[in-house]
């Protein structure tokens, strides 16, 4: 169950999602920080990730030629071109014509993708340092995997990386 404020409650279905080849584990990685559905696993098959990305109805990510031209995905891939993920992140959303918004960074799970949710700091006693945990107030919780996230520096760190590439808006 979802409480206001919590983000499974107010970030918004996520357009379009993705399916990610094996080879671009770093873009899948900021696709998910910037609070995109991005589906990834590295030890997907090319048949078992064009299925998936045709059940699902997910736009397929690939430096793969030959698995473009699959007549299930042809017109619902995007050949990435560069090898370096920042470049690869400003392909997607220069071709997509996408949006980063800031309320969305760091939204999603960056392991399994799940949106996360609010979680009171007094259910997280033994689960994250004494320190943290005296010193934030707000926890966000995978239901998933139940990796524990909170405001840190790698937030800022984030943000100003988004900012130096000029995708960040909102």
């Amino acid at each position: 169950m979802t409480s206001p404020g919590d983000p499974a409650a107010t970030v918004e279905e996520s357009r379009p999602r993705f399916a990610v080849d094996v080879m671009l584990g770093r873009l899948a990685r900021w696709l998910r920080i910037v609070g995109w559905d991005t589906l990834y696993d590295n030890h997907f098959e090319d048949e078992e990730l064009v299925r998936v990305a045709v059940e699902e109805d997910r736009l397929l990510l690939t430096r793969d030629r030959k698995l473009i031209l699959r007549k299930p995905v042809r017109d619902r891939s995007l050949l990435i071109e560069s090898d370096t993920p920042w470049e690869q992140l400003l392909q997607v959303i220069g071709d997509l014509q996408l949006e980063v918004r800031g309320s969305r960074i760091l939204s999603r799970c960056l392991v399994c993708n799940e949106i996360l949710q609010n979680t009171r700091p007094a259910d997280l006693l033994g689960r994250v340092p004494p320190y943290v945990l005296s010193t934030r107030r707000t926890f966000r919780c995978c239901p998933s995997c139940k990796r524990v996230y909170w405001r840190g520096t790698h937030r800022q760190r984030v943000v100003a990386i988004l900012q130096r590439l000029r995708i960040l808006s909102g």
